[in-house]
Formats: structure tokens, C-alpha cells, sequence
């Protein structure tokens, strides 16, 4: 090795270590975890409070609940109740700076999404540049708590779902792409983090309609379903946003359609993503196609705006 090599070498060596010891030693004092050891500690953690916050199923009355009784989804089996609380009473459960296991999810999430080594600090604006709105990721938790971020955590820690979640952390930093029209650019660039967290407020809300009750009959599996019902949202956030060319402007509009299919199609969202895991297809994604009979109609960038309401608002 040359003298100029061996100087460059060690010159890079104490930039990393003068980067360590700036961002602290979270890399080594906060080693990466994995989801099932994140839901063990959730499992055996005193969530008492979070529980009392619980409603586990969207109160109805009179004739809505007449017709809920005799045309709704079957109900969740006893067996599987406890699941669905313990799933809901994370949503309730705010991030902890004291608690390690929170600032580990934190940690691993930042790591696998930017492939650093490196840990990160607890506050800053690089939590900005992976898509949440302030440099507190614990703001933006609203309504999905740490049931957003351990979301979020099996994305990333899934060595199936892994290359997609780059995909789409990759697209939602795009700034331009060409438009139609020769007078504007139009931007592709969506927060990666908050919009995880809207979908993970959809599979809320599906759940606490029992829309999802039958899938979990099933399978005899609550939060598994609601993890592969968030990929497979995000999947086809990700192809309509990729190939329909899709805008911030056009977000809300993608939500509510999302949420439609969370509720009212849920086992079609999930045949997808199994296609999808079954195809293995890591780069480059096919151009969906519409359900036959159906047509996918989404208001443009200069389109006429329209009132939303309920879950479909980007927060």
C-alpha cells in the first residue's frame, strides 16, 4: 500500500471516530432488535394505563348496529381478543426516552433506512430526512403510538419486506419529475415516516371495525395480520405513487383509497403482497393493473381539490 493510500486510510478511520463520538455511542450501547423481541418486551411490559385507553371496537347505535349485527364481519374469536388488546394498547403507548427497548426500535429503524453503522442522537434533523415532520419522532406518533414505529421496525427487520421499504424510502426522496405539461415540475417527495404512520392509523381503524376479524380467524393471528395488511397498503402506495406518477397534492386522495381497500378489500391487499413476496422481486416493481371491472380514479396535481374527511388526511 502506497504512503498516500495508508494516510488516506487512517485519515477516514478518525473521521468515523470523530463521528462517533459526536453522534455518541448509541451504534454500541444500543444494539439493533429485532421484532420479535420488541414484541416479547411489549408482551411482558406493564401497559395498565395504556389499556385504560383502549376502545377496541368502533361504537355503533340504532340501525347501524342492527345491520352490523346481521350483515357485518364475523367477530374476533375469544382466543385471539387478548392479541388485538395488547396490539391497541401499543397504540396507546407513547415513546419513552427512559425506556431502552423504545430507543433500540428507534435506533434499528434509522439504521436500516439509511444503512449506517452509525447510531444517530435522540433529537435532530436527521429524523427531518426520514420523513418525520419535526426532529422528535415522538410528535408524530399521533394516534398509532409505538404501534407505529414497531410497524414500521418489521418493514425494515423482514428480509422479505426490506429491499421494498428501501424502494420506497428511495421514491419519497425524489424532488421532480418530468410533468405533462412543460410549464412545472412536479414533486415526488413524500415523508416516508409520517406517511407509515397513516397507514398504520388505517390498519387501526380496520381493526376496530372487525373488518379484519374473519383474516384473523383464519390465520389465528392478530398482529401478524395487521403487519402484513401495513406492507401491502404501503405496496400499492408505492406502485399507484411510482407509475400513476403521483404528487404530495395527490396524497390524501391515495390515503382515502387506502383505506377503503384496508377496510373493504383487505384480503386482496394481502394477495398481493404475497404475490409479491412470492415473485421476490426486490428491484423494479410491474405496473399494477386495475381490478377488472374497476377503474382507479385519482385527482391530479391541477385537478379541483375536495373536502376529506376522517382517517384519509395526512397528518
Amino acid at each position: 500500500i502506497s504512503e498516500e493510500l495508508r494516510r488516506a486510510q487512517e485519515e477516514w478511520e478518525a473521521v468515523e471516530e470523530i463521528q462517533s463520538g459526536l453522534w455518541g455511542t448509541l451504534a454500541n450501547a444500543a444494539p439493533p432488535i429485532s421484532f420479535n423481541e420488541a414484541l416479547q418486551y411489549f408482551q411482558t411490559a406493564d401497559l395498565s394505563e395504556c389499556r385504560k385507553k383502549v376502545q377496541v371496537t368502533v361504537r355503533r347505535q340504532g340501525l347501524a348496529a342492527l345491520i352490523h349485527f346481521l350483515f357485518g364481519p364475523p367477530q374476533l374469536q375469544p382466543q385471539l381478543q387478548g392479541e388485538r388488546e395488547l396490539a391497541l394498547a401499543m397504540a396507546q403507548c407513547g415513546l419513552d426516552d427512559n425506556e431502552r427497548v423504545h430507543m433500540r426500535i428507534l435506533q434499528t429503524i434509522y439504521k436500516k433506512l439509511t444503512r449506517s453503522r452509525l447510531g444517530c442522537p435522540r433529537y435532530g434533523a436527521h429524523w427531518e430526512e426520514l420523513g418525520f415532520q419535526g426532529e422528535d419522532p415522538g410528535t408524530d406518533l399521533r394516534g398509532t403510538g409505538m404501534l407505529g414505529l414497531m410497524q414500521l421496525l418489521y418493514f425494515v427487520m423482514d428480509a422479505q419486506t426490506l429491499p421494498l421499504a428501501h424502494e420506497i424510502f428511495k421514491l419519497s426522496q425524489h424532488e421532480t419529475q418530468a410533468c405533462p405539461s412543460p410549464f412545472f415540475a412536479r414533486s415526488l417527495h413524500f415523508p416516508f415516516c409520517i406517511m407509515s404512520v397513516n397507514i398504520t392509523r388505517i390498519v387501526i381503524q380496520a381493526l376496530r371495525e372487525e373488518c379484519l376479524s374473519r383474516e384473523c380467524n383464519r390465520r389465528q393471528q392478530v398482529i401478524a395480520v395487521l403487519n402484513d395488511l401495513y406492507v401491502a397498503a404501503f405496496l400499492q402506495l408505492y406502485r399507484l405513487w411510482k407509475w400513476q406518477h403521483k404528487t404530495i397534492a395527490d396524497s390524501g386522495f391515495l390515503l382515502k383509497e387506502l383505506e377503503f381497500s384496508a377496510k373493504k378489500k383487505p384480503k386482496q391487499l394481502l394477495k398481493s403482497l404475497e404475490a409479491y413476496v412470492n415473485r421476490g422481486a426486490a428491484d423494479g416493481l410491474p405496473r399494477p393493473s386495475p381490478v377488472p371491472g374497476e377503474e382507479m380514479d385519482f385527482t391530479g396535481v391541477c385537478d379541483p381539490q375536495v373536502e376529506l374527511e376522517g382517517e384519509a388526511r395526512l397528518i
